[in-house]
């Protein structure tokens, strides 16, 4: 994916971070192990803030740049991918929110990795589309809020990490805040073994009478729906860098397996040559709505977005028909890509709940 220019070198040490550090620990990560070495040296390189200008530990690139950086880590691991999307978006938060303390308490230090940081928005993202009831709710006290309420499970944390997340008040509309590690009244607990992302960090998380003061607040109810509008598209096509990345280490696959075996391989469904067509279609119309920013059509997002979802599920199960029984073994790169393929398609927004919001836009402009 071609992007604004980096500070040289730059894509070069992520690229060797990925081979040194990354690559020798996927299948332990993907039994468990949270690769907190390898986040923490990615942010120092600006992995996590590429799309964000370099006063605020960025880059000073753009979202087709930060969108790169997460495909090129899920060509190698599509669980530290989710990771590195994980902390890009909470970056992106704050580096969309209005409140200048609350950037000025975090942004830097999560760009930078030196915070890692969780983002729980999940259940409200479901929420405003009308799928599920909100979790967190809430009241104002004083010049703060007062939350309560648990979200099931939320990936990127540990003890010594930060959480962003979202509430409805009782007095009406939501609140956008963060919770600094240790915060009294917060609580993490383990979660039951996944069939994969075990090495996500992903726990239960139990907020009761938390208080949340001003200078935590991404966005408060007067301008909340504004500025969900403002980070959507960002938070949308970021994800689409986990699904290339995972398709492009599918067509690797692919490609290495037909040395031998086209002959039996070519009677398979998808071809090396029509996912690779898909790709570079689907990573040019990525490029094209990240470059327009919040002014992006959000059905046109929409539609990427399960794009890329369709197209993880489609070459991770082709790669391992074309590997055939080696890619049933658990040693294999290709069974692993299709249980992370699976979790593209699963995360929010979920493949049905994509198509769920492109059906609602369609019918709105049909009317």
């Amino acid at each position: 994916m071609t992007h604004a220019a980096q500070p040289a070198g730059t894509d070069d040490r992520i690229d060797q971070l990925i081979r040194d550090t990354l690559a020798p620990q996927v299948e332990a990560i993907d039994q468990g192990l949270y690769p907190g070495d390898f986040m923490r040296a990615l942010g120092s390189l600006g992995g996590f803030g590429a799309a964000l200008p370099l006063e605020a530990s960025g880059l000073g690139g753009d979202l087709p740049a930060q969108i790169d950086i997460i495909a090129r880590v899920a060509r190698t691991c599509g669980s530290t991918s989710f990771l590195t999307w994980c902390q890009a978006t909470c970056a992106w938060y704050l580096h969309r929110s209005d409140n200048q303390a609350v950037k000025d308490r975090y942004l830097q230090a999560i760009a930078s990795g030196r915070l890692l940081a969780g983002t729980g928005m999940s259940n409200a993202v479901k929420h405003l589309a009308g799928i599920e009831r909100i979790n967190l709710r809430g009241h104002r006290e004083g010049d703060g809020y007062r939350i309560s309420g648990a979200l099931p499970w939320v990936s990127n944390l540990g003890p010594d990490h930060l959480l962003i997340v979202a509430a409805a008040l009782d007095e009406g509309g939501y609140v956008m805040f963060a919770v600094p590690p240790g915060a009294d009244g917060l609580t993490l607990r383990a979660c039951p073994t996944f069939a994969g992302l075990e090495g996500s960090g992903t726990y239960g998380v139990r907020l009761k009478d938390l208080f949340v003061p001003p200078q935590d607040v991404l966005s408060g109810p007067e301008g909340f729906d504004a500025y969900v509008q403002g980070f959507k598209p960002g938070f949308l096509l970021m994800q689409i860098g986990m699904g290339a990345g995972l398709v492009q280490a599918s067509l690797d696959t692919i490609h290495a397996t037909n040395q031998r075996l086209q002959h039996v391989n070519s009677y398979l469904d998808d071809q090396e040559g029509d996912l690779e067509r898909d790709l570079q279609q689907l990573v040019a119309r990525t490029r094209e709505l990240a470059l327009q920013g919040r002014d992006a059509p959000l059905l046109s997002v929409l539609r990427a977005r399960a794009l890329g979802s369709e197209l993880s599920l489609r070459a991770t199960q082709s790669a391992a028909l074309h590997a055939g029984a080696a890619g049933y073994l658990m040693s294999s790169p290709a069974q692993r890509r299709l249980r992370e393929a699976l979790f593209v398609a699963i995360v929010t927004p979920a493949l049905k709940h994509l198509r769920k919001e492109i059906h609602a836009l369609e019918q709105r402009q049909a009317a």
